[in-house]
């Protein structure tokens, strides 16, 4: 049986943007609760050498659309990095999930050999596009939600292995 491109990434993608909305609402709900500032958890990091909460999630976002966009041979939408709010933060995946639910199967099946390039901080990487997929941008989303959850459990908000599986 043959993987569809389309099938292992989009729905991927929303699923994990999903959770990582619900992830942050109850970030937030944790910081009205406690009286805590937000930009506490905004702003924190689990080693000074990492990336805080607001970049991990604009790098969700950011991994989400680009992946999408290179396997289905279109331009991504471009956003700014500006977020420094919850609702903001909740904002960029949503805008993310609408606009991965444009793409359709035919833009992406039939891209496993196709060549996919992607600028690093450092480098321009190559791929064909079912490794890419499986080798770099999907383990990329997992590792930056995983960031996202873990700096806020780090934190004291209340979040368990079931809020970063989400609903099954």
């Amino acid at each position: 049986m043959t993987i569809s491109m389309y099938q292992a990434s989009i729905p991927t993608f929303t699923r994990h943007l999903n959770i990582l909305v619900d992830i942050l609402t109850k970030g937030a709900a944790h910081a009205e609760a406690k009286k805590i500032d937000p930009t506490v958890f905004i702003n924190s990091r689990l080693a000074p050498d990492m990336f805080a909460l607001a970049k991990q999630v604009q790098i969700v976002s950011d991994t989400s659309k680009g992946a999408s966009a290179r396997l289905a041979q279109v331009e991504p939408p471009s956003y700014e990095d500006t977020e420094t709010t919850f609702p903001q933060l909740i904002e960029r995946a949503k805008k993310t999930i609408a606009w991965l639910e444009t793409l359709k199967p035919e833009q992406i099946d039939g891209g496993e050999e196709r060549e996919v390039s992607w600028k690093t901080r450092t480098a321009t990487k190559t791929m064909k596009g079912q490794p890419y997929l499986f080798q770099h941008a999907l383990p990329n989303l997992f590792f930056h939600v995983s960031m996202v959850y873990a700096i806020l459990r780090h934190n004291g908000v209340e979040l368990g292995k079931g809020d970063y599986l989400g609903k099954l």
